[in-house]
């Protein structure tokens, strides 16, 4: 299980029960599986990654695509409204940020919009997935992933290129949060996808991690939040390292990780298989919320000792809406190997309850 997205939270007025459960035992079938499911509640595709421009110039990027379903019971009375295109089966939310690291500065930028007639969507037939002109094409036949945003700040056009097999996250087919059935997602990644492109008409490469989870159940009422890793390693190795928080301040049971060989060969992690120690803290002027933005990881299994630090310590996304706020930004890692990657931290500012 990747993460909730926590401007989503506020959105979640339909029912689980509506909707099917991410359940063991599903038939993974790619390229289908990249596009939409409707018969779940929820769904994303998460693009995140580090680039560089030709002087060097280091920047981070978050392009974040949200399906949330609106079932027929949370919905009022059918109206001509409901009948034409503009009907709400589905509410379509999107995030688009920029770090510039070496500026220090962080920039973000949200919408949400029904499907519309062609104003937000996923599509297997189309191979693309869109809200407005934030969109990501894709070529079906290589996994190649375009990816164009346009907004008042950032022109965005990047080529994402994988250099590894889709990887399946979890046993058996599913990604676990909880103990009740359907508490799990569907999780798959690209965990290492060479970019080349253009950002604000330069010149930019670099490297990008790629989620796609579907689920209609997630959080327990004891869990608040969690901290999430991608760590793209210098040895051609990548993690996925998620830690679920409990209400008490423990960590959950369920957290849980993935490794990744360099031929792409994933091996499942159990939150015991590694360990995250907070080491500096960075408070948010903004949401007062306390957020640890350097940590110490260990996997022993896999000898692995790295620090991770925030690219800009200020990377919080907040909203003027009720929804939560939550940081997520570029990290580097350093220690037995060194690489970068993102980090997302959700409950600091106020649990989750969904």
């Amino acid at each position: 299980m990747r993460r909730l997205p926590a401007s989503l939270v506020f959105l979640a007025i339909v029912h689980a029960a509506d909707y099917r459960a991410a359940l063991p035992g599903y038939r993974y079938n790619f390229p289908r599986d990249h596009f939409d499911h409707p018969d779940y509640q929820t769904e994303w595709w998460y693009y995140t990654g580090n680039l560089h421009t030709s002087t060097g110039r280091r920047y981070g990027f978050e392009l974040v695509f949200f399906r949330l379903g609106q079932s027929e019971s949370a919905r009022s009375p059918e109206t001509a409204l409901d009948r034409s295109a503009w009907r709400a089966d589905n509410l379509y939310l999107a995030h688009l940020a920029l770090t510039d690291i070496d500026g220090r500065r962080f920039q973000s930028w949200q919408r949400l919009n029904r499907a519309g007639p062609g104003i937000a969507g996923a599509s297997f037939e189309q191979a693309r997935v869109w809200n407005g002109n934030w969109r990501a094409d894709w070529n079906t036949e290589s996994d190649v992933q375009t990816l164009s945003a346009v907004e008042d700040g950032i022109r965005l056009q990047l080529r994402c290129t994988p250099r590894k097999p889709p990887v399946i996250h979890g046993e058996n087919g599913v990604s676990r949060t909880g103990d009740a059935p359907g508490k799990a997602s569907y999780y798959v990644s690209f965990t290492r996808m060479a970019v080349d492109g253009s950002l604000n008409g330069e010149a930019v490469t670099g490297i990008a991690w790629m989620d796609h989870e579907w689920f209609s159940g997630l959080l327990e009422a004891s869990q608040r939040g969690w901290n999430w890793f991608s760590i793209q390693l210098d040895d051609s190795t990548e993690l996925m390292l998620f830690q679920i928080q409990r209400m008490d301040g423990s960590v959950d049971p369920h957290s849980s990780g993935t490794f990744v060989d360099p031929a792409g060969r994933a091996t499942p992690l159990a939150g015991s298989d590694f360990d995250l120690r907070p080491l500096a803290y960075w408070t948010s002027p903004k949401t007062g919320a306390r957020y640890p933005v350097k940590w110490h990881i260990s996997v022993p299994s896999h000898r692995l000792e790295i620090d991770c630090a925030a690219a800009v310590a200020d990377q919080e996304l907040t909203s003027e809406s009720p929804a939560p706020s939550y940081w997520e930004g570029a990290v580097t890692y350093r220690g037995s190997t060194a690489g970068v990657g993102y980090l997302e931290m959700t409950g600091y500012a106020q649990p989750l309850h969904m």
